[in-house]
């Protein structure tokens, strides 16, 4: 059975794992006597169409089918009940000296975990060999968060165009109420409240939450939603998407990345800006003014407060600068 490396590339997912299918002709097959259902293929395509079933977002399902392919290309179309921990830890090491990242073997690893779960749940499996395991430690790269003056000068208007009103529309509202991107997407027309102030959406695992929205950014999508109403009778008629793209159609994560980096170009930010940076940005300015991790947990969609306290090294950093500019005895002569 051919090897083949390479699944970098998310639309490649399912062509990757079908590389991998038990073929009874197959002379490397360990196990001949082991039914196709019970092979880790099998397994895996099950365990994805479980997944879709939950309602799972594609990206989520397509990174599942990356990690699972990774295991299959590592030990095999075997029977799973079959590894014990020392096939995992070896498969890990193994990914690790290819240059793979700590994070990513982390999500790798739960990737695993995951799936074995899936076959306990089942009665397929006695025991999960991922268990007890832990990935390499790698360093913690803090969130890509910029200043407020950086926001402030990013967001400075005026927006003359139809498109530059639902960028503008689009940044305001993302950094106003740290939306990820796919949730800004995913917006509909009813999804804001603009007399309530507040925003429904629909984040990971489809929960939905409901965030205020700044005053900013509902003057933003009011000076937005007048064309965009004139847009539903001509190219975007059938299309419930708050924002569209020019094709009439939801607007795609590629216009919001291309339209953010023209934004930046524009008004001559210099720093490292993308979607997501927004969302950090969002965070740490409210964790600033307010110190209230428990609320920003909320609004950020966060299952566990571990992955916002990430925010309060943001935080610490902005009153150590203050400290060593403001105290008498912390400047440098």
């Amino acid at each position: 059975m051919g090897v083949e490396w390479g699944l970098s590339s998310r639309g490649s997912v399912e062509p990757a794992l079908r590389r991998f299918r038990y073929s009874p002709d197959d002379s490397s097959e360990q196990d001949g006597n082991v039914p196709p259902t019970r092979l880790l293929s099998s397994c895996t395509d099950a365990f994805l169409a479980a997944l879709r079933a939950r309602q799972y977002s594609p990206a989520t399902v397509s990174t599942y089918a990356i990690d699972l392919a990774h295991l299959l290309e590592l030990v095999g179309d075997v029977d799973p009940a079959g590894l014990a921990p020392h096939d995992i830890r070896r498969s890990l090491a193994s990914l690790h000296s290819r240059g793979q990242q700590a994070k990513t073997l982390a999500r790798t690893l739960s990737a695993w975990r995951s799936f074995y779960n899936h076959l306990a749940r089942l009665g397929e499996i006695a025991a999960n060999p991922c268990l007890g395991l832990r990935p390499p430690k790698g360093t913690r790269k803090l969130p890509n968060a910029l200043s407020v003056d950086e926001m402030a000068k990013l967001l400075e208007g005026p927006a003359d165009d139809l498109w530059s009103l639902r960028d503008q529309a689009m940044f305001e509202l993302m950094y106003s109420s740290g939306l990820r991107r796919a949730e800004l997407i995913g917006l509909n027309l009813d999804s804001v409240d603009l007399g309530a102030g507040e925003v429904t959406v629909i984040g990971k695992g489809s929960k939905t939450r409901i965030v205020p929205v700044g005053r900013r950014a509902l003057e933003s999508l009011r000076a937005w939603l007048e064309p965009r109403a004139e847009l539903t009778t001509t190219v975007a008629r059938d299309t419930p998407a708050l924002f569209v793209g020019a094709r009439g159609g939801r607007v795609s994560a590629t216009v919001v990345r291309l339209a953010l980096n023209r934004l930046a170009v524009k008004h001559g930010v210099t720093a490292h800006v993308h979607p997501h940076a927004l969302r950090h940005s969002f965070a740490s300015h409210v964790l600033q003014s307010s110190g209230d991790l428990r609320a920003v947990q909320e609004m950020l969609g966060h299952a566990s407060l571990s992955t916002t306290q990430v925010y309060t090294h943001l935080d610490f950093q902005h009153l150590a600068k203050v400290y060593d500019q403001a105290h008498p005895r912390a400047r440098k002569k």
